[in-house]
């Protein structure tokens, strides 16, 4: 969602990779399997609206080579195995597929790894919107790139909503009661909310009357502080929640309803993304109005 706002906002290019063959190193999947895979998650993100104009994604296994492959090498040969061991905590017993693993995420943070999609002379810096477990790969990334004549990737990098259990546990596939899924319905939604949502709040009506709600745990809160786009209701939630004039059931309640709302949308869109669509996204094309016009900066 914030990186199809940062498309939107500055009408920039956006390349999305898809880590098939990290998938097969780290879990037990064949590769056949991992393609699928990463194919479905193609239409989960072109479901969230990316510009087809301005967007490249692309699977490992489907792409890695030429420039790309070469940004790759020119990356591992100026990383230790020490640095990589200090890094992500390798030990003898990994396979050596692991260790081979950071140059792939590393080379597409250089535009030079796409001339078909920026060209052999624009090189515009790179933006890596990511999650905070992929730092290590991008630190190692900032560390060569001097080295190699280009200029370090920037990041801004997001932290994880806690398990709907709270902060002491973690969202697991295992376990789909520790998170709300995109695919799921909104009956659904609603019994994770209101049964598994860990609350702040009171467990009497009369003592939340009396006492308020911690906000600093509730999960609810949390969830709100990121999916709710009004932050003048947001702030008036929290205001009222933690005095004790909303009760808990009324605040999951307004949860439930951001959450479906933004599920069920992202299931229609995803209902309309077709396989030729897929192509589109995945083609290695030039994509000649990927900058926008001029017209697209006076219109925002």
């Amino acid at each position: 969602m914030f990186t199809k706002y940062l498309q939107d906002a500055f009408k920039v290019p956006v390349v999305i990779q898809l880590t098939d063959d990290e998938k097969f190193l780290w879990k037990d999947l064949s590769i056949a399997e991992s393609k699928r895979l990463a194919r479905e998650n193609a239409k989960d993100i072109i479901a969230c609206g990316f510009d087809v104009e301005r967007t490249f994604i692309f699977s490992d296994f489907q792409y890695v080579g030429g420039p790309f492959y070469e940004n790759m090498m020119q990356v591992a040969k100026r990383v230790t195995f020490n640095t990589l061991r200090g890094t992500f905590g390798f030990t003898p017993e990994d396979h050596i597929g692991k260790c081979c693993f950071p140059p792939v995420q590393a080379a597409p943070s250089f535009a030079s790894s796409f001339p078909h999609f920026f060209g052999v002379n624009d090189q515009p810096r790179c933006l890596i919107p990511c999650a905070i477990d992929q730092d290590p790969y991008f630190r190692l990334t900032r560390d060569v790139a001097p080295k190699m004549g280009y200029p370090k990737p920037s990041l801004i990098e997001s932290k994880f909503f806690p398990a709907l259990q709270g902060e002491c546990g973690k969202m697991s596939a295992s376990d789909p009661t520790s998170a709300v899924y995109l695919t799921d319905k909104p009956k659904v939604i609603k019994e994770k909310i209101r049964k598994y949502a860990f609350s702040g709040g009171q467990s009497t009506t009369e003592l939340q009357r009396k006492y308020g709600a911690n906000l600093d745990v509730d999960v609810c809160i949390k969830y709100l502080n990121f999916f709710l786009e009004d932050d003048a209701e947001f702030e008036h939630i929290k205001k009222e929640y933690k005095v004790g004039n909303m009760l808990t059931g009324e605040l999951k309640d307004r949860v439930v309803g951001v959450l479906s709302k933004i599920a069920l949308a992202h299931q229609n869109a995803r209902a309309q993304v077709t396989e030729e669509m897929v192509d589109a996204y995945m083609s290695a094309s030039p994509r000649p109005n990927m900058f926008g016009t001029h017209s697209d900066y006076v219109k925002s």
